[in-house]
């Protein structure tokens, strides 16, 4: 749990972040969970996990940005992305977070910046999935996705199984018919409103998980841990529900032998393939989720 708070500490360092995004060992390693600067690099990324029957979500990295005009070109990126998975006819869709649309900024500047993506991913009948963030946003997040839901089918968004209210926010996507991405949850948050131990953790994700595969619209069983989804394939199977209802998802770079094994399985699986030039918030809290992602680049930079 200490090295897990520091190194989430450590995701919103400058000093550190300046140190790490201007070495070459480190900016060569986080390769492995990051598909590229550009935006042709993560299409390329998605082609051949497409080859291996593995679907896409792209992930243009940046948050809470404070200027209009950044949070203009976040959007227009993400827009730029829709056509292109369009213009290639890749097996993708986009995840994309309302602090880099200028949530931080006003409220109007984000839902203007959200509608012209929905529209294009409308056009384009392209998913859209509103990724959660830090706790501050998770009432936001959640009010702005069932707006939009009434007015665009194809967005959902992400629900964190460490927030006690995650139980809530579940029974009501659900009643809405919105998509919902189930992770255990990334950022650091006080005991006042997160389980802090990882047994508490997972059994409300289990909960929330059996919620959705008897009633959601077509969730996504966002985890690399092997006992939750051991559990979510004997659900399905006692429970008589189509294993093509449902998809895994994992992230980039990590656990490529077990998303292999679930496809084989016949089942769906979707990879979260970020990219962009503000990798280092992303890869910090990659080392701070699992200690291996940490060991893996340890051993990679002392080479």
């Amino acid at each position: 749990m200490v090295l897990k708070d520091t190194l989430l500490y450590l995701s919103q360092n400058q000093r550190m972040r300046n140190f790490v995004i201007h070495n070459k060992a480190t900016r060569g390693i986080s390769r492995r969970f990051v598909a590229g600067e550009e935006l042709d690099e993560a299409i390329q990324a998605t082609r051949t996990l497409n080859q291996r029957d593995i679907q896409v979500a792209l992930d243009f990295l940046g948050e809470n940005v404070s200027d209009t005009q950044e949070a203009e070109a976040s959007a227009q990126n993400y827009i730029t992305a829709l056509k292109l998975i369009k213009q290639t006819g890749v097996e993708a869709n986009i995840s994309i977070k309302l602090t880099a649309l200028g949530l931080d900024i006003s409220k109007s500047l984000c839902e203007r910046n959200l509608e012209a993506i929905l529209e294009h991913a409308q056009e384009t009948s392209i998913f859209v999935c509103i990724d959660m963030e830090g706790s501050a946003y998770t009432e936001q997040t959640v009010e702005t996705t069932i707006h939009m839901h009434r007015r665009f089918a194809s967005v959902g968004t992400v629900i964190q199984s460490y927030l006690y209210r995650s139980k809530k926010d579940v029974e009501q996507l659900i009643d809405e018919g919105v998509r919902v991405r189930l992770v255990k949850g990334a950022y650091k948050e006080p005991q006042s409103i997160a389980f802090q131990h990882k047994g508490e953790v997972d059994r409300n994700y289990i909960q929330l998980m059996s919620m959705l595969l008897a009633r959601g619209n077509f969730p996504a069983i966002a985890t690399h841990d092997e006992h939750i989804i051991e559990a979510a394939t004997a659900f399905v199977r006692n429970q008589g529900i189509d294993k093509r209802s449902f998809e895994f998802q994992m992230l980039y770079g990590i656990r490529r032998d077990l998303q292999e094994q679930l496809v084989a399985r016949g089942y769906n699986m979707r990879v979260y393939v970020p990219y962009g030039s503000q990798w280092y918030p992303y890869l910090m809290r990659r080392m701070a989720e699992r200690p291996a992602n940490l060991m893996f680049v340890m051993s990679n930079a002392l080479r």
